[in-house]
């Protein structure tokens, strides 16, 4: 079933600079092969449910595996019948504001 997520995936406790951190779980996400958007936020994820629970298990285990406490916030967006997804949504809105 397609599955288009928004997740963020930030470890605690080691600084105020976690921007190395996070491109690690980037690099996890955008290895995957699924499509994939990075913003300052999230990152957002788009494929069938036990591929892209796959990826976030992959991308936050990368920080937990290192002893690093990690918070994952993730919001769901299941669609049965749809693809591409992550890039309609915005071209919708895109048309209706011209």
């Amino acid at each position: 079933m397609n599955t288009l997520i928004a997740v963020a995936i930030a470890p605690f406790g080691v600084g105020d600079e976690l921007a190395e951190h996070v491109a690690e779980v980037v690099r996890v996400i955008r290895t995957s092969g699924l499509p994939c958007r990075t913003n300052s936020m999230f990152t957002e994820i788009e494929g069938e449910w036990d591929e892209v629970m796959d990826v976030v298990k992959r991308a936050t285990f990368v920080l937990a595996e290192q002893g690093i406490r990690t918070e994952v916030i993730l919001k769901a967006d299941i669609r049965p019948g749809h693809t591409g997804t992550m890039e309609s949504k915005v071209r919708k809105v895109d048309e209706l504001l011209g």
